[in-house]
């Protein structure tokens, strides 16, 4: 793989691709061709502090970058969207009017956050493989393989206060160790309002123009060695080896940018079968499904501010993809994704087909992948439908796998003692659950939601209770019975759990709605998936070593998968479609405009509006303009949200935080022409703490560069 990466490494355009820091010196003559001035090593290095130091992966979601050496932190306000709305209230309403804290002694410790830094990244496929070569059965090669990473991961936590993973790459072509360095105090430090963390809404939710402030300010906190601790308020700022200096001089179009972070997934290596289930069931299915919900989210956090902040976090998290997923659809039919796909798979079987050892290898395994999807479609159809249904679909069903848990470790925790400890704790994680909770919301979403699954849903792999009962009986008896509804019920139950009273919990409404899903995802489904899933692994290892192989003058990267990725390209605009032209960066005067619209997703306070007016822009203007967001070619997809954007300098310009609706696609096929990513400008993040909210401490805090 590394031999290949560096063969097509001058061939490669520099938009495309997701590449592995350590591998970053193949790339770097490349990188610095389109303009950079760094080296390989000022990227990432083991031996010395590099910009990787200042990187961080946030919450194992998203990214974060550290911007001065007392372990200041910016991520998105999408990314830390949860921290704020726990930290709401009524009388103290962070999400709509924002918060910053004044000093060090006001910032908000955050429940379960934590941090990552990358302290080296190693190759250790021959490492893993080791001793696979002659075993015959895949159980045996995966329980070798897992033998093999344990041994290395325990070493690495014998033997420091690190963390390790090891994670297989291009299907198990080659493993990476990541070694990690994991903080867990994590404090909130300040947050826009959300008329500029999400100004635009669902309206302009992947969609370019784009003027959203899209930022949130973190501090990491460690012991007094500077080692990870648990919160403390004997605890001090971080003292990092690396913070990015900030830049808030003029940018120019077609300078060199690079995102630096940690992208969820891609999945590049799809056969154009699946590409076309993908577009034409799975996605469809989903949005379907998400639009229910948000209808009566939407309307019920309209009509009341106590909804409104119980439901932030939520709506966010389903509208995200919904809205994701029909640009992503879009873009794949636009490029006519299915027919590159197809003329992909024929010029693949055509060049092994014409070398007898690759036509042993390869020749056959483009028709064995399509054959193997269409004899588990249907099954991955079902599952999709379901995990749908129980994670972004009513509450009461996630609630009730939680209650499994409980129940399920009762025996364990009486016998040897820790239920009465543990009791407290399960009480106050339901508490926090009804916080956050409107048992109206919920039979709504359930009324809504619960004909679209069972609609998708093969009658076969219908739960007992869509048998038995219909909607309107189901959601009566959940509904009026159901302890997963009821907060005091539900109390009273865990503190008076005993043997005996399991009996209670089997017969609730709900959570036999439940168990009986379950059953079907761990019983007529989870075998055949699992069986699914091994064929595929390893056909799919074959295909992807005959890419390698096969086309060394092609640009091969591994898929992301949530590991420490760099992508280069430039500050640009495009044209996706005909009579399109996408300008390269927005203005307040764009949000001005888009305020006078009328749409509420475009409200703006009287202070953003006076200062507009005066065009008080402080030293963070550009020819007298404020820019609000740039966009630029870099390659990045979910998990990339807070990703530093740097310049050629590696100094900060902006936080990414989107893609453009055509470039949604991006995770299947990445199209040069239209795909950009969105990332809110430094020098309007900076205007915003210091001269919008008073908070000029935090700006003093960072090595600005004039």
């Amino acid at each position: 793989m590394i031999v290949s990466l560096i063969l097509s490494s001058s061939f490669l355009r520099a938009e495309e691709g997701m590449i592995i820091p350590s591998l970053v010196q193949a790339f770097q003559s490349d990188m610095q061709a389109k303009g950079m001035k760094l080296s390989a090593e000022d990227i990432y290095s083991v031996n010395n502090s590099s910009m990787k130091d200042a990187v961080l992966h946030f919450n194992g979601g998203c990214t974060a970058e550290i911007v001065s050496d007392q372990g200041l932190i910016l991520t998105n306000h999408h990314c830390g969207y949860y921290q704020i709305q726990q930290h709401s209230s009524l009388e103290n309403d962070y999400l709509k009017y924002g918060f910053w804290a004044m000093d060090k002694s006001k910032e908000l410790p955050n429940e379960g956050l934590f941090v990552t830094r990358i302290v080296r990244i190693e190759d250790v496929t021959k490492a893993v493989l080791q001793g696979t070569e002659g075993l015959k059965y895949v159980p045996q090669v995966e329980a070798k393989i897992k033998e093999n990473a344990g041994k290395l991961i325990e070493e690495i936590k014998n033997t420091t206060h690190y963390e390790a993973q090891i994670k297989a790459f291009d299907f198990g072509n080659s493993y990476y160790m990541l070694v990690q360095e994991k903080f867990t105090d994590v404090r909130l430090v300040g947050a826009p309002p959300s008329f500029i963390g999400k100004f635009g809404g669902d309206t302009d939710n992947w969609v370019w123009p784009r003027h959203t402030g899209d930022f949130s300010v973190f501090r990491v906190y460690a012991g007094k060695d500077n080692k990870p601790a648990p919160y403390s308020a004997e605890n001090v700022p971080y003292k990092p080896l690396h913070h990015f200096p900030v830049n808030i001089t003029n940018r120019e179009e077609g300078e060199f940018t690079m995102v630096y972070g940690f992208p969820g997934m891609t999945e590049q290596h799809v056969t154009s079968e699946y590409l076309k289930y993908v577009m034409e069931k799975d996605r469809p299915v989903r949005i379907e499904m998400r639009e229910k919900s948000l209808e009566v989210i939407d309307a019920a956090m309209k009509a009341s501010d106590k909804t409104r902040i119980q439901y932030a976090s939520k709506q966010s998290r389903i509208a995200n993809a919904y809205k994701k997923w029909i640009g992503q659809i879009d873009g794949l039919r636009r490029l006519n994704a299915q027919q590159i796909k197809k003329d992909r798979e024929t010029e693949y079987t055509d060049r092994a087909n014409a070398n007898p050892e690759w036509k042993n290898k390869y020749g056959t395994v483009v028709k064995a992948l399509i054959d193997l999807f269409k004899v588990y479609e249907e099954y991955e159809m079902a599952d999709a439908v379901i995990i749908e249904y129980v994670f972004y679909g009513p509450e009461f069903l996630r609630l009730a796998r939680s209650v499994e848990s409980i129940a399920d470790n009762y025996s364990k925790w009486s016998e040897n003692g820790e239920w009465e400890e543990r009791k407290g704790a399960i009480v106050a994680s339901i508490q926090k659950h009804f916080k956050d909770y409107d048992v109206q919301v919920d039979q709504a979403i359930f009324d809504r939601i619960s004909p679209v699954a069972k609609k998708h849903l093969k009658e076969e792999f219908h739960p007992l209770s869509f048998k038995e009962k219909s909607t309107e009986d189901l959601s009566a008896q959940i509904y009026g019975k159901s302890m997963l509804v009821n907060e005091e019920k539900l109390v009273g139950f865990i503190e008076s759990m005993s043997a005996k009273s399991m009996k209670k919990l089997e017969k609730d409404p709900g959570y036999l709605l439940y168990r009986d899903l379950w059953d079907v995802r761990a019983g007529q489904l989870a075998q055949n998936l699992q069986t699914y899933q091994g064929e595929l692994d390893l056909m799919m290892k074959v295909y992807v070593a005959g890419k390698l192989e096969m086309f060394p003058e092609k640009n091969h990267w591994a898929d992301a998968n949530s590991t420490l990725r760099v992508t280069y390209g430039q500050l640009e605009g495009s044209a996706p479609r005909d009579g399109m032209l996408y300008t390269h960066y927005t203005t307040v005067d764009g949000m001005i405009e888009k305020y006078y619209s009328g749409n509420e997703d475009f409200d703006l306070d009287d202070r953003m509006m006076q200062l507009y007016n005066e065009k008080e822009y402080g030293q963070y203007a550009q020819d007298g303009e404020l820019w609000v967001c740039f966009s630029g070619s870099n390659h990045t997809t979910g998990g990339n949200s807070g990703s530093p954007a740097l310049n050629a300098e590696g100094h900060l310009i902006g936080i990414n935080f989107d893609r453009t609706w055509e470039s949604t696609m991006s995770d299947f096929m990445f199209d040069t022409s239209r795909c950009r990513n969105i990332m809110v400008d430094m020098r309007y993040v900076l205007w915003v703490m210091d001269i919008y909210a008073g908070a000029g401490h935090l700006v003093e805090e960072m090595t600005l560069i004039k």
